[in-house]
């Protein structure tokens, strides 16, 4: 990262100077918001770039998710007969098709978070190499892009539920927080992705599998039940266990995963540091490199 400093020149002109800084005043957080202006067309960017000349368009946003419940639905739930822990909203059962929505709306934003943020950098080539702005900008608004997704698809929840007659319990307040966690783990993984990629362009290919096999090591399609407290602890690692059944919590309902959101945001706070850390040292390499 480089610091940037202003000199005036005969009186008028100014000149900016660019130097390398080192130690935690290079994260230079607060130039981020600086250029909050640039996130926000960066982010509309990627939202219009991402379904310009698309038949269907936004629709997109519902069709995958809706799709991805049915096809659950069908194969774990009818077919293999998967069994999950009941979740009561007013004393009546929630069905399956809602139990896997609720988790589709965080998993969703976050493994198309997570995607677009691990190939932003290499894909921002052009930009990188012409203008001077917080390189932190571009998997930030990659994972800012998802939340048109989450909020259409959180449209389509609300019906489902009301198909079904059930209503969000009050837990819903929460919400908000188990987004911001939700984009936090994205950006995290992100963070991490994006560098890595520019060094190794192996990991584009890498985060699809990453993310499946992730999908499955994490609670969408079944209810933990786990007995021994250790094998809680060790599933509570992950991340998207917190995020996930948090969502649960606080929309249909069922058990307070406190102790699981807790030690998840504490894993996502160690990975979004040092992810913050490793990209703000390598980022001094982006533009020759990319």
């Amino acid at each position: 990262m480089a610091s940037i400093s202003s000199q005036k020149i005969q009186g008028e002109r100014q000149l900016r100077v660019i130097q390398p800084t080192r130690g935690w005043a290079s994260l230079q957080l607060a130039e981020v918001w600086e250029y909050r202006e640039l996130l926000y067309f960066l982010t509309w960017r990627d939202v219009k770039v991402r379904y310009k000349q698309a038949v269907l368009g936004v629709v997109w946003a519902i069709i995958q998710p809706v799709l991805t419940m049915v096809v659950f639905t069908v194969v774990f739930n009818k077919i293999m007969k998967v069994q999950y822990t009941p979740y009561m909203v007013a004393g009546k059962e929630v069905p399956y098709p809602v139990f896997i929505y609720t988790a589709l709306l965080p998993w969703q934003l976050f493994a198309g978070a997570i995607a677009r943020a691990g190939s932003s950098v290499v894909g921002s080539a052009n930009l990188l190499t012409k203008v001077y702005f917080p390189r932190l900008i571009i998997p930030i608004s990659a994972v800012f892009g998802g939340l048109v997704d989450l909020g259409i698809s959180f449209l389509v929840f609300l019906a489902l539920m009301a198909g079904y007659g059930f209503t969000p319990t009050w837990h819903v307040v929460w919400l908000p927080f188990l987004v911001l966690l939700a984009m936090a783990t994205a950006l995290a993984f992100g963070l991490w992705l994006s560098a890595l990629n520019v060094l190794y362009r192996d990991v584009q290919y890498l985060i699809p599998f990453l993310v499946q096999l992730w999908m499955f090591l994490s609670p969408v399609v079944y209810a933990p039940t786990f007995s021994n407290p250790v094998y809680t602890f060790l599933y509570s690692l992950n991340p998207m266990a917190g995020v996930i059944n948090g969502f649960r919590w606080a929309l249909i309902g069922g058990p307070a995963p406190s102790g699981t959101i807790l030690i998840s945001a504490l894993m996502v706070a160690v990975i979004l540091v040092t992810g913050l850390l490793y990209f703000k040292r390598m980022e001094r390499t982006f533009a020759d490199v990319v």
